[in-house]
């Protein structure tokens, strides 16, 4: 869980920061190609009004409105309509031929009074005139060199700062989470060894109330609540130890060493189909029946007892608010590169509001706490949660009226 608040932190750190930057250098980027465009469409009208190519007088106050105060490289040429050139204006700029020929045919041939040709870095603009076209011609050769130079820098610059921005969101993101994680192992511990602590003088509780239930000296009164002591003792038993294999199973996830079994190859489908036979009483008891779908052959890495204890889990569940003379029906299949585990009944489909909260520990809904027997302490489905994460999974519950409600596994 830590590890995944790290990652998130991490992930929405480098995503807003990154974002601003690429919005940063795309509007620089954008304002460059808007300034270098107004310039070369300044250009061009310019020779078309004047029908030649003036060059600034080098320090000259009024150079500024000199067509070749921003760049020499214009020309303007008089064509027919047919695209044959008339004249050129007076300008120490060459042109090469096949460019020329191409510029003019393409802009006697378009509909648009101004264009680009992407092929010779060249920009143009129309006007008609009595015996055709007045063309101007401008080269953007180095405009377009630049726009690309700045293109390749801001990509650069991009990437470096993402690899910058996610070291250090890394290390602000461990900085951050490392008093929940210090407030998580202490509680993990507590959780621990209270429980390892409780286990003994439960134990002696129970032994010794035991030996009173044998006892044939008790009378009805006080054996009534010897019993009801027993059934209590028994029932703390119980929540110890879901307590601690919760336990056992955050520090699976957390990494500790031996706080899981050896996590060997072994066949799912053998699990289940065990699970499910022996269940098949119990279902039957509660009025439903279990169907299985199982595929062979279905093989997974992970401890035999801990995920035999997640199929039970499920089956408990399913079968305890199954209809009456209804099927409980299970099945394991594979799903690509994974196996799944789905167990589904034709129970009232779940409240969306509780839907969302079936896996947090001590959580039940109002439902279950009415009916008689078959409320516990809410910590099955959080203890399966915990061991299918442990291994690696995932799970999660779907409810419809029309198809009941499915709990979902995938390893």
């Amino acid at each position: 869980m830590l590890d995944k608040l790290k990652r998130e932190f991490t992930l929405i750190a480098v995503a807003l920061s990154g974002a601003v930057l690429l919005i940063a250098l795309a509007m620089t980027f954008y304002s460059n190609w808007s300034t270098q465009t107004g310039i070369t469409s300044t250009l061009l009208q310019r020779s078309l009004e004047r029908g030649y190519a003036e060059s600034p007088q080098m320090g000259s106050k009024d150079r500024e409105g000199t067509v070749g105060a921003d760049s020499m490289l214009t020309i303007t040429v008089d064509v027919t309509g047919g695209g044959v050139m008339l004249s050129g204006s007076d300008s120490p700029v060459s042109v090469d031929e096949d460019a020329l020929g191409a510029i003019i045919e393409e802009a006697v041939e378009s509909s648009s009074s101004a264009g680009y040709d992407w092929d010779y870095h060249l920009a143009w603009a129309t006007k008609r005139t009595s015996y055709g076209f007045k063309v101007a011609i401008c080269d953007t050769y180095s405009r377009d060199k630049f726009l690309v130079k700045q293109g390749v820098s801001s990509a650069a610059i991009l990437a470096v700062a993402l690899v910058a921005l996610f070291a250090l969101a890394r290390g602000l993101a461990a900085w951050a989470v490392k008093p929940v994680e210090e407030a998580w192992d202490a509680q993990r511990r507590f959780v621990s060894d209270a429980s390892h602590e409780l286990k003994t003088p439960l134990a002696v509780i129970l032994a010794n109330v035991q030996i009173l239930q044998r006892s044939k000296t008790l009378g009805e009164e006080d054996r009534r609540w010897v019993d009801r002591t027993a059934d209590e003792a028994g029932h703390m038993k119980g929540l110890v130890e879901d307590l601690l294999t919760l336990a056992r199973a955050d520090e699976a996830k957390a990494g500790s060493v031996g706080a899981t079994g050896p996590l060997v190859d072994l066949d799912l489908s053998e699990v289940v189909e065990e699970a499910a036979l022996e269940f098949d009483a119990v279902a039957f008891e509660r009025g439903c029946a279990i169907e299985c779908s199982v595929e062979p052959g279905l093989t997974v890495k992970g401890d035999k007892a801990q995920l035999a204890r997640v199929v039970n889990t499920l089956l408990d569940n399913a079968t305890k608010y199954a209809p009456a003379q209804s099927a409980v029906t299970v099945t394991a299949r594979r799903e690509g590169k994974k196996c799944a585990v789905l167990v589904n009944n034709g129970g009232d489909p779940i409240d969306p509001e509780d839907l969302g909260h079936l896996f947090d520990r001590f959580y039940r809904t109002d439902e279950a706490r009415e009916r008689q027997g078959r409320g516990g302490f809410g910590l099955g489905l959080a203890i399966a949660k915990s061991i299918v994460e442990a291994h690696g999974g995932k799970i999660w519950a779907e409810s419809t009226a029309e198809a009941g409600t499915t709990f979902h596994v995938t390893l």
